[in-house]
């Protein structure tokens, strides 16, 4: 199938949907974590097409949503305090509790939407007066383009660029999600986009211990696809990585973008929003490379802090509860006013679920 619309044949959608009903004879709970696979499902109305039995939850793979509030209160102190900020678009409503990049934008402060790392070097070399800080967020898709920048900062010698370091690495989050009380999780179906960067091959420690991962695509018959590996091999007591998303993902991944994430970052501890400090589940800049690391260079203190009172975003993005569990979804927190990253992200589960799934007068 070369042609995407191939992959959105309604035909071949229902008659999908079919044999995962046939497949499915007793309760399974799989869990995506991937921000575009919530979209997609939500936008098709995949769900609809599931066996009652058949639960497909979302989990942390907003990149955006998991990045906790004190990381976005340190870019929004800097800015305050004249420091000039680069911020992917994903970054500029979420709110920290000292308030959003986007409205120390609007009271005159130096915040930048950049559509790569590469921009925020050039930012720097076009100003060299002024200390410019890249946020850096994202999972590993986008580390390799983040490392290259720095190398290139590096390079140029530039003394006034730095990154506020806030990458997370997924695998190391799905095998403490399978281990938690109030969630089930009977398979994985594993992120396309983090794939083509590392491959299908570090899924294979949840495979031998029983969890069933597939790497899928993002059309509907991708994920029905997925869905369905995934059904097949619960009901048969099997448990292996699979790729359904060949046509990008290969077992090792892409090599010259794993060097170079290995050349620039080392693997830390991280905290993630709703699921805490988690070993191994983050980077950071490595020796040679820490005049660039803005936490460091401006002392920041990233200490924890608070969510909103009400906010649900750290229970569903653990999978612990849907978006419509959450009491402010709709009302009190809506896209034009986010409380919580869920709701404001393009990859956020609450903005999939208002976008798509919401029934108007909800």
């Amino acid at each position: 199938m070369k042609f995407i619309q191939e992959y959105q044949n309604p035909e071949q959608v229902h008659r999908l949907a079919r044999e995962i009903a046939d497949v499915v004879s007793e309760p399974m709970s799989f869990m995506e974590v991937c921000g575009t696979h919530a979209h997609a499902v939500a936008r098709y109305g995949l769900h609809e097409l599931f066996p009652e039995q058949l639960g497909l939850i979302s989990g942390p793979g907003c990149p955006v949503c998991v990045t906790p509030p004190e990381v976005i209160d340190a870019a929004v102190r800097l800015a305050q305090e004249g420091v000039w900020v680069a911020a992917f678009g994903d970054m500029m409503k979420v709110p920290g509790s000292q308030g959003t990049l986007s409205g120390v934008k609007a009271q005159g402060g130096q915040v930048r939407i950049v559509y790569s790392p590469m921009q925020s070097v050039e930012w720097a070399q076009e100003n060299p007066g002024e200390q410019i800080v890249f946020m850096g967020v994202g999972f590993e898709t986008t580390v390799p383009s983040v490392a290259v920048s720095i190398g290139e900062a590096k390079q140029l010698g530039l003394r006034n660029f730095s990154v506020l370091v806030a990458h997370r690495l997924i695998p190391p989050a799905m095998e403490v999600l399978v281990d938690q009380p109030d969630v089930q999780i009977d398979g994985f179906l594993c992120p396309g986009h983090v794939s083509a960067i590392i491959g299908s091959k570090p899924y294979q420690p949840l495979a031998d211990g029983g969890i069933p991962c597939v790497v899928a695509g993002f059309e509907p018959l991708d994920i029905l696809q997925g869905v369905y590996v995934l059904a097949r091999m619960r009901q048969e007591g099997k448990a292996r990585v699979a790729n359904q998303y060949k046509r990008v993902v290969r077992r090792e991944g892409n090599p010259v973008a794993l060097a170079k994430i290995k050349e620039v970052f080392e693997v830390t501890d991280c905290r993630w929003r709703g699921l805490g400090v988690m070993p191994d589940s983050g980077l950071r800049l490595r020796e040679e490379y820490e005049d660039f690391d803005a936490e460091k260079r401006f002392e920041l203190d990233l200490l924890p802090v608070a969510e909103p009172p009400g906010c649900e975003c750290g229970a569903i993005l653990r999978g612990a509860k849907h978006p419509t569990d959450c009491g402010l979804f709709g009302s009190a927190c809506r896209p034009d006013h986010p409380i919580g990253p869920c709701m404001v992200s393009s990859e956020g589960a609450c903005a999939a679920v208002y976008r798509y799934e919401r029934v108007e007068g909800d």
